[in-house]
């Protein structure tokens, strides 16, 4: 399977950077995913969960509140104004849990938006 380059950048800084397998983003407009070689499209992130798939077959699951997303064949970028990964140990990850709630409700998305976010972040939890 090809790769594509897949970088997460928020006001503090790039907080993914990597090649990866292909990524599901939260579109203004629905969920949809992205592989190698897509097509070139700009289009806006919705409150929501950004799930990456790793060249190892694993998952990573960022939770964000807004930005933008530039897909090209090679590379896309998100652009987003705030972003918890939620990974890591037990402990981190119930901490980084709390972080995307707390930032996913801060938000001024939908209600239906937020409690869709929200309820994937506690499935997230719970399946880690």
């Amino acid at each position: 399977m090809e790769l594509m380059k897949l970088e997460i950048v928020t006001p503090n800084g790039v907080i993914f950077d990597a090649e990866v397998k292909q990524v599901t983003l939260p579109g203004s407009e629905g969920e949809f995913g992205v592989l190698a070689n897509h097509s070139t499209l700009v289009s806006l992130l919705d409150t929501g969960v950004i799930v990456i798939e790793k060249t190892d077959g694993s998952e990573v699951a960022v939770a964000i509140n807004s930005g933008y997303v530039k897909v090209d064949e090679e590379k896309t970028t998100c652009i987003v104004d705030g972003a918890v990964a939620l990974s890591g140990d037990d402990s981190d990850l119930a901490k980084a849990l709390e972080e995307a709630k707390t930032l996913l409700k801060s938000t001024e998305a939908s209600n239906t938006a937020i409690a869709a976010a929200v309820s994937k972040v506690e499935h997230i939890g719970k399946s880690l």
